[in-house]
């Protein structure tokens, strides 16, 4: 019965892993046909394969200039994320008052608010001040995720006893001692799950972006819309465009998954 279960849990296995990656399959190997190889099969290999959209791509989107965009404003972002969100959270949670829970409430509140409804009126309060730039962008972002964010670590905060802090303060550390040195290690693992989701939102973030960048500061999505004119789409150079904008992730991941897989176990473990 045993041996059964294990054949049926790897063949369940097997078919969501060929599910999940199918998509990309479909993305890859269509980024190497000709347009006309893509409209007679989707589904078929290449044949022949061409690297002719890749450099093509490569050239339209301007993918050096976009690609620096791109990580510059999603990794400052999400610095400037981690860093007020942790630290707000850290004050909130430890101090007991009306003021505070209040605020906390607010914070939380502000995520019901659809981004649709205030954006007309913060484009143009951040156009008066001449921020509608990368800069600018930056903030907005921060404005806009810290609510969740805030919420993820004050709910971790709210695990770590105080008598830590009480401790630490007997030892003659201060506020941003504790904090530093004690709290956010600590949060470490809340901290690889608020930049997961941040980096995800903001690398294929698209209207937000639209609304606030000059074309100099156009990140990878923007640029992609290049693609598609109101008569012409030209999905062979799309697709291997999102291929070009799939690899700085992947990198990424191979480089910071010891990290992010301890931050997740360690998580899971609390």
């Amino acid at each position: 019965m045993k041996i059964k279960s294990k054949k049926m849990m790897g063949i369940l296995g097997l078919i969501i892993g060929i599910l999940w990656l199918f998509p990309f399959y479909m993305i890859v190997a269509n980024s190497f046909k000709t347009p006309k190889g893509i409209f007679a099969s989707v589904l078929a290999l290449p044949a022949p394969a061409t690297g002719e959209n890749y450099a093509n791509s490569f050239k339209a989107l301007n993918f050096i200039g976009s690609l620096t965009n791109s990580l510059i404003i999603t990794i400052c972002s999400v610095l400037l994320i981690i860093l007020c969100s942790s630290m707000a959270a850290y004050a909130l949670q430890r101090n007991k008052s009306k003021l505070s829970s209040g605020l906390l409430l607010l914070f939380i509140s502000a995520m019901l608010i659809p981004f649709q409804s205030v954006m007309i009126p913060m484009t143009a309060n951040f156009g008066s001040a001449h921020m509608l730039n990368m800069y600018g962008l930056m903030f907005m972002y921060l404005g806009f995720d810290c609510s969740l964010s805030i919420f993820l670590y004050q709910g971790t905060l709210s695990s770590i006893p105080i008598a830590m802090d009480e401790a630490a303060e007997m030892e003659g550390a201060s506020r941003w001692q504790i904090y530093y040195k004690i709290i956010l290690p600590m949060l470490s693992p809340m901290t690889v799950t608020v930049a997961i989701l941040n980096i995800i939102a903001i690398w294929n973030d698209y209207l937000l972006p639209s609304l606030v960048l000059p074309q100099i500061q156009y990140t990878i999505p923007l640029q992609m819309f290049n693609f598609f004119g109101e008569y012409t789409k030209q999905w062979h150079l799309a697709l291997a465009g999102i291929t070009l904008s799939i690899i700085p992730v992947i990198i990424f991941y191979l480089f910071a998954q010891k990290w992010i897989i301890k931050g997740v176990t360690d998580g899971a473990v609390k």
